[in-house]
């Protein structure tokens, strides 16, 4: 008997939320082991740095499937609690995913061993052990082009759409209940900036590209890299302390990186990040973004190297204990809120 949509799509992703776990004790105890394990240990105690260091500014990079993978409530935390003051992600972990949960949608717990195209004939769409329904993600599509019609046709930078796709959720009060854990509102509520450099790879392209077609020859709703550029490096020259906790590589990895280049290029004077932190399975010997060490990227002036830890190990392990470490230790009360959508608040007036 040829299985159901309501089949596939039964058990929900939960996330996990590190405030319920004190890793401190086994994180600590990492540290006298060897390999990884000494090394996130490592990673963990610089996250803890950059919490006490409250003048710090603290860029948080997401790359690969973290949302969907039950990553969120951590993230959530980290926002919520001022231990991170901007995020840079890719297109996916903040429109398909979490925005696509703040409409009320879920990721569904799957696996790896199925028919694909079996998947494809009832419109479900799969992340290695984990699925989504197709039809879910289009009303997602559809929600991003109806924010584009509702807005001034002009250019945009992503920190600008996705601070006007909070802005959708706060006034829509059907949501009330599925924004409370979304990371695009309560970035929305709490002033924190969230930039993807690459927007239109994901679900928001879809919604941009349904708007531009149908605004035809006339003024359409853009996206504007380069002011996404100005913007994030504007902020590390308001902030010159700053400190990298980077999941992944990729775009995002690379474009918080580089805006310490960039203050060059404007003849401003703003030191490398001072603090850095990455998690990734990808190899450095090919040469690839997401494997280049931290202590490559000081080589192009852009991370010192005094306090900086790869961690090779896979994100839904290696970041709730990470996370979860500086959250125990607490050295995030003594942070505030910078509110960092300030500084483009004339933008969004």
């Amino acid at each position: 008997m040829q299985k159901t949509k309501q089949d596939y799509l039964q058990e929900t992703i939960e996330h996990i939320d590190i405030t319920k776990y004190d890793v401190v004790p086994m994180v600590d105890a990492m540290g006298n082991m060897a390999f990884q394990a000494r090394n996130l240990h490592n990673a963990a105690r610089i996250f803890d740095m950059m919490q006490q260091d409250k003048d710090a500014v603290v860029f948080l990079t997401l790359a690969g499937s973290l949302i969907s993978a039950g990553l969120k409530k951590t993230i959530l935390t980290m926002v919520e609690n001022h231990m991170v003051d901007s995020i840079v992600s890719t297109g996916a972990n903040i429109v398909d995913q979490d925005f696509f949960e703040a409409l009320g949608f879920k990721h569904y717990k799957g696996t790896q061993f199925v028919d694909d195209q079996e998947l494809r004939g009832l419109m479900i769409d799969r992340i290695y052990d984990t699925y989504i329904d197709e039809e879910d993600l289009r009303i997602c599509d559809d929600v991003i082009a109806k924010i584009c019609d509702s807005l001034e046709r002009r250019p945009y930078s992503s920190r600008e759409f996705i601070w006007e796709m909070g802005k959708f959720l706060d006034e829509n009060e059907q949501y009330a209940e599925s924004r409370k854990e979304s990371i695009v509102y309560q970035a929305y509520k709490l002033g924190v900036p969230i930039f993807v450099p690459a927007f239109s790879d994901c679900s928001a392209g879809f919604g941009l590209i349904y708007h531009q077609y149908h605004a035809g020859n006339g003024p359409k709703v853009t996206l504007d890299s380069a002011a996404d550029f100005l913007e994030i490096t504007k902020i590390k020259l308001e902030h010159t302390d700053s400190g990298l906790f980077m999941i992944g590589g990729g775009v995002p990895k690379n474009f918080v990186q580089d805006i310490v280049v960039a203050t060059e290029i404007l003849e401003k004077d703003a030191p490398m990040h001072k603090y850095a932190i990455q998690i990734t399975v990808a190899d450095e010997r090919d040469g690839a973004l997401s494997g280049s060490t931290l202590k490559e990227a000081c080589s192009w002036g852009k991370v010192d190297t005094v306090n900086e830890q790869m961690v090779w190990a896979e994100a839904t392990i290696a970041m709730p204990l990470i996370a979860g470490y500086a959250y125990h230790k607490k050295n995030w009360k003594h942070r505030v809120a910078k509110n960092l959508n300030a500084i483009f608040a004339t933008v969004n007036a």
